[in-house]
């Protein structure tokens, strides 16, 4: 209990910027999950074909190499200068993103294709059709694996203690240079992952499962 209790500012300070890293990425990975799902299975052979390429390029890449790229390589096109938090949240988002895309678009494929000929046949566009009929249906069956998805960002963010964001992957080393022992700290550190996701993300799933099961 030691090395959590004498160092509590540090295990909170690490923890709040993962907080910070995981809401923020998950958020604009969703939205851009949504969009790259779209242009997946957009009839636009030119949309499909950019969502592809992004979601092959970027999913086959190693994380380290893309937060790597936005902490030390963007910086030096001379663009507007970011800091390594907002740097870090880039990287995760753009990464997460893919496999939101791919979640999504898995969902997509469970609507029945009577559906958005019944959009089609009331004179919907395929933008309305998707986001009226076959998304709000394709976000219930996909919960499961979309939480999924996000139970591997929450763990993803301590690739970003690597770029100097002082956050959850980042307590051990600072435990070492206060002269604490490192695996006690490791073991807090993964504690505290394993009650975030037992006792928050699952719950939070289970909710959502729940409530859009009825709805259904």
């Amino acid at each position: 209990m030691d090395t959590l209790t004498e160092n509590l500012e540090l295990f909170t300070t690490g923890f709040k910027n993962t907080g910070i890293l995981f809401i923020v990425s998950a958020f604009f990975a969703l939205i851009l999950g949504t969009v790259v799902a779209a242009m997946r299975v957009s009839p636009v052979p030119a949309m499909r074909g950019a969502g592809t390429l992004y979601v092959n390029t970027v999913r086959n890449m190693p994380l380290t190499v893309i937060l790597a790229f936005f902490a030390l390589g963007y910086p030096k096109l001379g663009l507007v200068p970011v800091n390594f938090i907002t740097a870090a949240i880039i990287g995760l988002s753009l990464y997460t993103a893919t496999y939101v895309a791919e979640a999504i678009r898995s969902g997509i494929n469970t609507v029945p294709v009577g559906q958005a000929e019944a959009a089609r046949a009331i004179g919907l566009p395929f933008m309305q059709s998707l986001t009226l009929v076959i998304l709000p249906q394709a976000f219930r069956s996909v919960i499961p694996p979309l939480f999924n998805v996000f139970i591997a960002l929450l763990k993803n963010t301590t690739v970003a203690a690597g770029f100097s964001v002082l956050e959850a992957g980042a307590i051990r080393a600072n435990l070492s240079e206060r002269g604490f022992p490192a695996l006690t700290g490791l073991l807090w550190v993964a504690l505290i992952f394993v009650i975030l996701v037992i006792g928050v993300l699952s719950p939070l799933q289970r909710y959502f499962e729940n409530k859009w099961r009825v709805a259904r």
